[in-house]
């Protein structure tokens, strides 16, 4: 045989081996709710479950710090390309503090930096300083992060000793209800929008109580209609794999994203859709729910499927007033409906 022939049969054979390995995968699109260890990252967890499934796209949607536990949800699929969506969800913390006790991190894992007597407080007093941290308010990333700068995350110029100057972000915390009060210790719930920082919540009401405080533990109970009670763990989805019933516990495309408000279309908008094309105010056959513009919809078919992510450009309660060819949404993203990946 001649080295040409050879070479091509030994191309052949690893291009054969790849298609076998794809084809070995199962296809699979949708969400799960996964219920993350302590000390393991989010990546870990898209790591685990990408071995335990064998499916080839696996992306979670809202980090969780190691120390964290709790809900995780788990793209599959084209599962993957709601993540950028699941994340807007409003998301529910049970969140505990030790105060007299400041980190660098503002939280367990970070270095002590300050300690300090923690006097007896009552419950109207915290619940006091709980009420100004409530609403619509600004916090400045810590520098124990993963945000970038220049191509660097903060936590690795903070490890260096070096600190930079953050934006503040405007954030929305819905929530924040006082759980248990002793000494020096106590607990909350927590309801925020995505992008909200706990550590800097617990850093702040410690400086409003006069004493510092750090965040010891944190539980993500709930993203959007997501809940802890609902989540699978590891463990449990390794059992659910050996016994061949795991896809029972995933959620569909159009149930995971069924919180958001939703626009169904007629059956030629669908189909133009799929090409790209948005639908006007006459390819809408009807609106669930009322939003406002820039917020994110979902759009689905007459069959219930989901076509589409969008974002409006008018307001729910206009779109009657507009003309029938009027333009109404931003695509932000199509789904694939005739089976390609």
């Amino acid at each position: 045989m001649s080295r040409w022939s050879m070479e091509r049969k030994l191309r052949s054979s690893s291009v054969n081996l790849r298609l076998a390995k794809v084809q070995d995968r199962p296809c699979i699109d949708g969400v799960l709710n996964i219920d993350k260890p302590r000390d393991l990252t989010s990546h870990d967890v898209v790591a685990g479950v990408r071995r335990l499934t064998r499916v080839g796209r696996v992306g979670h949607a809202g980090t969780l710090d190691p120390q964290a536990t709790g809900v995780l949800l788990i793209g599959l699929g084209q599962g993957t390309k709601l993540t950028q969506f699941l994340h807007e969800y409003p998301k529910t913390y049970h969140a505990s503090l030790k105060l007299g006790v400041r980190t660098d991190s503002y939280d367990a894992a970070g270095k002590v930096v300050e300690v300090r007597p923690v006097r007896a407080q009552g419950r109207q007093e915290v619940e006091a300083a709980l009420a100004g941290l409530q609403g619509s308010i600004e916090q400045i990333p810590p520098m124990y992060s993963a945000l970038k700068r220049q191509g660097q995350r903060l936590y690795t110029l903070a490890r260096q000793g070096i600190e930079i100057e953050r934006q503040p972000r405007r954030v929305q915390v819905r929530r924040l209800t006082l759980i248990h009060l002793a000494a020096e210790d106590l607990s909350l719930e927590v309801e925020c929008s995505t992008g909200t920082y706990i550590r800097v919540l617990a850093e702040d009401i410690g400086t409003r109580l006069g004493c510092g405080a750090h965040l010891a533990t944190l539980v993500r109970t709930a993203v959007g209609p997501y809940t802890l009670a609902q989540a699978l763990t590891l463990p449990a989805l390794k059992d659910a794999v050996r016994q061949g019933d795991w896809h029972c516990h995933v959620s569909a495309l159009s149930t995971a994203v069924a919180a958001f408000p939703r626009l169904v279309v007629t059956s030629t908008a669908a189909r133009s859709l799929v090409h790209g094309i948005p639908p006007t105010r006459q390819g809408i056959a009807r609106v669930i729910g009322s939003f406002e513009t820039e917020e994110t919809v979902a759009i689905f078919g007459l069959d219930g499927g989901l076509l589409a992510m969008a974002s409006p450009t008018v307001r729910s309660a206009d779109l009657q007033c507009l003309p029938v060819e009027a333009p109404i949404i931003r695509l932000r993203r199509v789904f694939s409906t005739d089976g390609s990946r």
